[in-house]
């Protein structure tokens, strides 16, 4: 027991404990979390390396300890239980990754330039997506305030590139016959569809091969010749 401020549910035992729960073959090195950082900080950053590495089920309240460096009160102190600190690192995830997104879609240029900057942007293709991780979570997916983060974080993505194609297409750089909300969705699953490919493969070529696939798809739309792109490293 890691501390005697426990949740009702936690002291009925009706959440089982995974603290015995190995860690996956394929982890990558754990990633030190500053001791100059508070403890609440250290617990959520801990938590969201430890939901990419080994998501919801396979993260228990001891590895997240153990990883923040902490005292076995501090989740307790800070948050109702495990699920409560799930939900601040989903969410803190979401928003970084909404951030980083945003820095690509923003830059100047063209529809398709902006979003060839998204797409070819530097990712740990063999990693997963941190988020895309959180929707094979039978235990997040489940859980409506947990999977809050995932669906909106995908309804901005998706809407934010609708609203840069319609852009593109009244201002006559893409084709009228393109349909934006459906290539925002085709955009979307690509990338998260990547992942799987290149993780199933133990190599970021099918992630590659597949955003060349999506960007060969928007030039023919384009009103403009495009040079070849080829994705980051």
């Amino acid at each position: 027991m890691y501390s005697a401020i426990m949740s009702t549910e936690e002291k009925s035992g009706r959440h089982e404990r995974h603290d015995d729960v190995p860690e996956p073959l394929d982890a990558p090195e754990p990633r030190d979390v500053p001791e100059s950082l508070g403890t609440r900080e250290r617990l959520v950053r801990s938590t969201q390396e430890l939901l990419w590495e080994r998501g919801y089920v396979g993260t228990s309240p001891k590895a997240i300890l153990e990883r923040a460096g902490v005292g076995q009160g501090s989740m307790y102190h800070h948050f109702s239980g495990k699920s409560g600190l799930a939900l601040a690192a989903i969410r803190r995830t979401a928003e970084e990754l909404t951030a980083a997104a945003e820095e690509c879609l923003a830059t100047p240029g063209t529809a398709y330039d902006r979003i060839a900057a998204y797409l070819l942007r530097e990712r740990q293709a063999l990693r997963g997506c941190p988020i895309g991780r959180m929707t094979q979570d039978r235990d997040v997916v489940r859980n409506a305030a947990l999977r809050a983060p995932l669906d909106e974080m995908f309804d901005w993505l998706r809407g934010r590139i609708t609203d840069i194609l319609t852009e593109g297409q009244r201002g006559g750089e893409l084709s009228g016959e393109l349909a934006p909300a459906a290539t925002a969705a085709t955009v979307t699953a690509v990338v998260q569809g990547g992942y799987v490919l290149a993780r199933a493969a133990d190599d970021p070529a099918p992630f590659d091969a597949a955003v060349q696939g999506v960007l060969a798809l928007l030039s023919a739309q384009s009103t403009a010749d495009r040079p070849a792109t080829t994705p980051a490293d």
